[in-house]
């Protein structure tokens, strides 16, 4: 793979940066230490860093001489998981961890920032920017409304996400939509707690719970139209507290994804027409809160096919791919 000999010369660099950030994991907005390691490095760099955006977004800006401007962007923040392994990096933070790669996106970023900086071989600006928050919380959202294009303008932004399905050396790339809509959502089934030798007394809300997480899957199967991508998951069901009591409520939360580009105008409302309806038809009452989180990714042509030309560049165009990747 004929990668720049200044960029393969960073690998211990990056791979150091990565083991550092892997080890101390921090979630949505709470990135501190994540944040500052990331402004001492570019500090080392001899780049000029804004902190602040988003509370704990940082960015920094390279100018050299005229030309276009673009933003390469990373995301900083961890899941809310405990890590199961024995690496010598692994979490030291209990309840989370990097499962989802964005160490090494960040190692990347920051080695993109070092090479440019050292080098410069190129004419126009470069913003790099180390958005927190990205795991379902809207941080990228945030740093915009906060002003970050304002006080960096660019013409296009790049960024890269990691993908363990995919062989070593092969890109995924694809203009117009490339990663579904996010939404979150919680269910409370509220019924009747009672012993449980004897049910008949109450009115059980884990069965109609259960009967909801079942009827929610007609909605991809049914409801729409299949050719548009639509995925909705239950990811967490919690009731009651003793094993001898059936609880008075249910609490169901989960995740919904789609290539619709007004997912929330029919997911939403097939939603809660079966939460309320398959909660009333048990004797219960199911109440749905909903929230989009992230709309559809769409690539930009042109950018799209910049992308390509220069992965392909490197890996050869029989290893790039441009089909999506990502609900």
């Amino acid at each position: 793979m004929p990668i720049i000999d200044g960029i393969a010369h960073l690998r211990e660099n990056m791979e150091e940066w990565r083991h550092a950030i892997h080890a101390h994991p921090e979630t949505a907005f709470e990135e501190e230490r994540t944040a500052d390691y990331v402004a001492a490095r570019l500090e080392e760099f001899g780049l000029e860093v804004n902190r602040g955006l988003a509370k704990t977004g940082v960015v920094a800006r390279l100018e050299n001489g005229t030309g276009p401007s673009i933003g390469l962007r990373a995301d900083l923040d961890a899941l809310p998981m405990d890590e199961q392994t024995n690496l010598a990096y692994r979490s030291q933070n209990p309840g989370k961890m990097h499962a989802c790669g964005h160490d090494g996106h960040t190692a990347m970023l920051l080695g993109a920032a070092r090479y440019l900086s050292e080098n410069r071989n190129f004419s126009g600006s470069v913003t790099f920017i180390f958005q927190p928050a990205e795991e379902m919380a809207g941080g990228g959202k945030v740093m915009v409304d906060e002003g970050l294009f304002e006080q960096f303008p660019v013409d296009s932004v790049y960024g890269m996400h990691n993908w363990p399905d995919m062989p070593a050396g092969q890109f995924g790339i694809r203009s117009g939509p490339a990663m579904a809509s996010a939404a979150l959502f919680e269910i409370k089934v509220t019924g009747k707690g009672s012993h449980a030798a004897f049910p008949h007394q109450g009115i059980d809300p884990i069965v109609a719970a259960s009967a909801i997480v079942q009827s929610l899957q007609s909605i991809a199967s049914r409801n729409t139209d299949p050719v548009e991508g639509i995925v909705i998951s239950v990811t967490q069901f919690h009731a009651g507290d003793a094993d001898n009591v059936i609880a008075d409520e249910a609490i169901l939360s989960g995740t919904a994804r789609s290539f619709l580009r007004d997912a929330e105008t029919v997911i939403e409302p097939a939603m809660r027409r079966i939460v309320e309806g398959v909660a009333e038809a048990h004797g219960a009452t199911g109440v749905l809160n909903y929230k989009t989180i992230y709309p559809v990714l769409i690539n930009a042509e042109a950018e799209s096919e910049i992308a390509a030309k220069v992965a392909a560049d490197i890996v050869g165009d029989i290893m790039i791919g441009r089909g999506a990747v990502d609900m």
